[in-house]
């Protein structure tokens, strides 16, 4: 099986990248809490599939680097396509990684052939909140500076998922995502100012014109499963896919189920490059 593992230079930072196997490129961008290990457990089930699987660490994240600089992120995304030749892809997208997917198929859009929102943000949309998610956001604001604090809370959040147990999910996931989420709220962590779109996508919607699948589990936050259902209703031609007993790290808790809605999703597509 190919396998690249490689680094490249960006604007005021460097980027790591990793592809694995052969056939249509689809590239995986990762949660705000994570990096792209995350995406681990997804890659073998499409490779197997026949597609080659990019994915990268987000500036500042992981084993990428980050100056105190203005960047676009959608710059960023374009220049990973580039550097393993990939002229057009499928793009999945978990969290701020499916909000800054969304931007890049908005700004970029011959470059992409399909793209999957996982649980992810819209561009200007509020989805709004319940008091008891307001309190937890709230805690967490009040924990700045406190990385250890921080780390648990975000297990709360986005593994265990609001109101639930810790017992809920393995301890092995809620330890994997500790130990990828507690470097970036380390004090003094670095990941550069991000360029915003503009206009913001939630005013764009409707441009988008590639195949469009927007899964998201049904424990997780009421904003993320309010962007899930106004991604559907207002993108022409999307589909949602709500998942039962499982909350925003989708492709961590059910990567297999995951990988397979991807491959069904992307099957009926002529072949690309």
């Amino acid at each position: 099986m190919p396998h690249l593992d490689t680094v490249i230079d960006v604007p005021g930072g460097r980027l790591r990248v990793l592809a694995d196997g052969d056939g249509p490129p689809i590239l995986l961008v990762h949660s705000a809490v994570v990096d792209m290990r995350s995406w681990d457990a997804v890659v073998q089930p499409l490779v197997a599939a026949g597609y080659r699987v990019i994915r990268y660490d987000i500036r500042g994240y992981g084993r990428s680097t980050a100056e105190d600089v203005d960047f676009s992120n959608r710059a960023d995304l374009i220049a990973v396509l580039d550097s393993v030749a990939a002229g057009q892809a499928a793009v999945v997208g978990n969290s701020r990684g499916a909000m800054i997917v969304l931007d890049t198929v908005l700004e970029s859009p011959d470059r992409f052939v399909a793209f999957v929102w996982v649980g992810g943000g819209i561009g200007g949309f509020d989805g709004g909140a319940t008091p008891e998610e307001i309190t937890l956001y709230e805690e967490g604001d009040a924990l700045e500076g406190d990385a250890d604090g921080m780390a648990d809370l975000d297990i709360r959040a986005w593994v265990d998922g609001i109101g639930q147990p810790p017992t809920r999910v393995l301890a092995a996931i809620r330890e994997a995502v500790r130990e990828m989420d507690r470097p970036l709220v380390e004090p003094g962590r670095v990941f550069g100012k991000p360029i915003p779109l503009t206009p913001v996508a939630n005013e764009r919607l409707g441009e988008i014109r590639v195949s469009t699948l927007a899964v998201v589990g049904e424990l997780d936050s009421s904003g993320t499963r309010a962007s899930a259902a106004r991604l559907a209703e207002t993108v022409p031609g999307a589909r949602l896919i709500s998942i039962p007993d499982v909350a925003h790290l989708i492709g961590i808790e059910v990567p297999d189920r995951l990988a397979a809605l991807i491959v069904e999703f992307l099957a009926p597509l002529p072949r690309w490059s």
